[in-house]
């Protein structure tokens, strides 16, 4: 949702000196601006929208800059007071707005920033460029702006565009694909442009083929309809999407992750392994205010990833732990990196049924990785915090109002009140709070910069929305999505004919066997779809392409299956080889990158496996004709299982593990997560029993030692 971090002011403090800036929790504390520095440094590195122009950079167009970000909040919050304007206006104004953003801030290439280019005239002669660009992108918005009485005329309907109305719509499209290049990434835009081709000549295509069509009507219809560009994302975007990125920025200068990292080690930091329980806890904080797996990685791990290798853990553990702690803080409720918004208008769910049925999957995710962190933690014997160098209660209940916009906005969603009338009161209220203290106060410049940094974090999640908006218009068009459909089913009948499982193709559904593969292929489509997108562009893609596999062929509720394309998709960020968010905590903690990413799917596996649950027993997220006895059984089973895949994958329970002990723990911990109840029980009857054992081998090893 936003890219952000914060510097010392987050770290844990002496609550008996609440400004203290000398050795905390043994740790000397790095200055200000070397912390800042570093954590700049990684996050330009790892994530492409990081990667813009500094204000020292831009020079005299640094003007032009701060009006259009001012006027695109400014519009952002007139229409969510007054009203929305017309689907194309609005959505026109908001891209618009964007691109010419982007262009005047994000260079065709990092080699043409100022700081790295050897003639500063080659710099300026970019810049010019860019704010041609930047001009000529916000005139193609401006054309569906002014001629949107032409483009909605019995003209055009009868007689069709005109040849100026189809380039324009060429030239917007191509610069919102650079646009999204520059700040989101090429992965996107290879995908958009594959979808775009697709539909033009997609009777030539050697499978999934169609009729196709011309390139002006794929043109037409892509920059001048509700369906492709302007589709559901952007106009959820354009909406209160926005909104929500300005209260994400309006929290940060409350110090809000400050104090979610000190309440984070005041829960956990003095327990077995604390500072990783705590890196835990404050990403899943974290992540209910950011959108970017990334950015929450650095925000979080500048501080958590040092912690953790002073009490002990590998480096490479203790990048894995912060990555995939912040990864799953994209599936936090409630704001879930924005997708949440664009889930309930593709699910036709009310935003408040989606938040609480996420609550249990996401409690699962966190508990998966604490757990893993714990039994690693107790391999190798690493202690917590000692409880006098920890903050108070008293000095966090001080504090406390800090999470009163968090819970102004939950409350109104809940009780029905329209996103964008939920996040105008959270920024009022987040804007109040901001008054409490001196380093947080506002005065009207920094208003204003709050405005304007609103718009600019916004940028990767408008080009996203607008680009994944194509792909998603491409689907709808071409009929894609159906034919995958059928072309993976078929394909996983075949597979299980060829390796000989089932005789008879048609006799595969009653075994489960296709279902089971078709899941499997499913998760593989959607990290692959995931690798290197942002939250909302990750999502709708995976839930324009994938989603209605599970849906059409299988008859898996609606929810459950966009939850499932969900996580798979965001899981793609700890997933080797692209993983970001494994690289950019191995920028922290100095480690080798790739073994980080290979850890973090290690920490994650537990997490790997709630997605399936919740499809093949949608009564754990309450879909379905699910029973409060239905749940409850699937609830325990499932995180029972979790810890015994844990235990299992971290080689130690109640003692460490011998090869065996590891097989069979693995062994239970997914007969407990089958949908069987008597699969189930071999499989608690397999925990309890090795539990026993291993603690009778520890009291024989070590009368004293406790039983936990």
């Amino acid at each position: 949702m936003m890219n952000t971090k914060h510097t010392d002011a987050g770290s844990v403090r002496d609550p008996r000196e609440p400004g203290h800036e000398g050795e905390v929790l043994g740790v000397d504390v790095l200055d200000t601006s070397e912390a800042e520095a570093r954590a700049e440094a990684i996050l330009r590195e790892h994530d492409t929208a990081a990667r813009y122009r500094l204000d020292s950079e831009l020079g005299p167009w640094r003007i032009a800059v701060f009006v259009v970000a001012l006027a695109l909040t400014g519009f952002q919050v007139w229409t969510a007071l007054a009203g929305s304007r017309p689907t194309l206006i609005q959505g026109a104004v908001h891209v618009g707005g964007a691109m010419g953003l982007i262009f005047m801030l994000y260079p065709l290439h990092k080699s043409l920033s100022l700081k790295e280019t050897t003639t500063r005239g080659r710099y300026l002669i970019a810049l010019v460029v860019d704010t041609v660009l930047a001009l000529a992108a916000m005139g193609c918005s401006a054309y569906i702006v002014f001629g949107y009485g032409h483009l909605n005329s019995l003209d055009v309907q009868l007689f069709g565009y005109t040849a100026l109305d189809t380039t324009v719509a060429l030239v917007g499209i191509l610069l919102i694909l650079e646009g999204t290049r520059r700040c989101v990434g090429l992965p996107i835009v290879v995908i958009a442009i594959i979808a775009l081709l697709y539909w033009w000549l997609g009777k030539y295509s050697p499978f999934l083929s169609h009729a196709g069509s011309t390139w002006e009507n794929v043109v037409q219809q892509t920059f001048f309809t509700s369906r492709a560009v302007f589709g559901t994302p952007i106009q959820v975007s354009s909406t209160f999407v926005f909104l929500f990125l300005v209260f994400g920025v309006v929290l940060v200068k409350t110090d809000i992750g400050g104090y979610f990292n000190e309440l984070a080690f005041r829960l956990t930091g003095r327990y077995t392994g604390g500072p990783a329980k705590a890196a835990v806890v404050a990403s899943a904080l974290q992540g209910t205010v950011t959108g970017s797996s990334v950015a929450n990685t650095v925000a979080s791990g500048s501080f958590t990833i040092p912690m953790m290798k002073k009490v002990g853990f590998k480096p490479t553990f203790a990048a894995a732990t912060e990555a995939t702690a912040s990864t799953g803080g994209q599936i936090m409720p409630p704001i879930m990196g924005a997708a949440v918004f664009i889930m309930a208008e593709y699910t036709a769910m009310p935003y408040s049924t989606i938040i609480l049925v996420a609550i249990i999957p996401a409690f699962l995710y966190f508990a998966g990785v604490m757990v893993a962190v714990h039994f690693e933690a107790k391999r190798h014997g690493i202690a917590g915090i000692p409880a006098n160098q920890l903050p108070t209660w008293m000095f966090l209940l001080k504090r406390l109002d800090l999470l009163l916009p968090l819970a102004v906005i939950i409350t109104l969603l809940m009780s029905g009140r329209t996103p964008a009338n939920s996040a105008i009161w959270g920024i009022v209220v987040a804007l109040v709070i901001s008054f409490f203290r001196k380093h947080t106060r506002l005065d009207l410049r920094g208003f204003i910069d709050v405005l304007e940094s609103g718009a600019r974090v916004a940028l990767p999640v408008i080009a996203a929305c607008a680009t994944a908006g194509i792909v998603a218009g491409v689907v709808t068009s071409t009929g894609l999505g159906g034919r995958l459909s059928g072309g993976i089913v078929d394909g996983a009948g075949v597979i299980v004919k060829a390796i000989g499982l089932i005789d008879d193709v048609n006799d595969v559904d009653q075994f489960g066997v296709k279902f089971a593969l078709v899941l499997v292929f499913t998760m593989l489509a959607c990290i692959v779809l995931g690798m290197g997108l942002p939250t909302t562009a990750n999502y709708v893609v995976t839930a324009s392409v994938a989603a209605p596999i599970l849906i059409m062929e299988f008859d898996v509720p609606v929810l459950a299956a966009h939850l499932f394309v969900f996580y798979f998709g965001l899981l793609a960020d700890i997933t080797p080889p692209v993983c970001l968010a494994a690289f950019a905590a191995s920028g922290i903690a100095k480690s080798n990158p790739l073994r980080s990413g290979v850890t973090a799917l290690r920490v994650a596996l537990a997490g790997f496996i709630v997605p399936f649950v919740f499809v093949v027993e949608p009564a754990l997220i309450f879909q379905g004709s699910a029973s409060v006895g239905q749940f409850a059984v699937t609830f325990v089973t499932v995180a029972v299982g979790m810890v015994a895949i844990a235990a299992g994958s971290a080689g130690y329970f109640f003692a460490c593990n011998s090869l065996v002990e590891t097989i069979v723990l693995l062994v239970a911990g997914i007969a407990l997560v089958f949908p069987n109840i008597v699969v189930s029980i071999v499989g608690i009857v397999l925990v309890v029993a090795l539990a026993a054992l291993q603690i009778a081998r520890r009291r024989t090893a070590d009368p004293a030692a406790p039983a936990a």
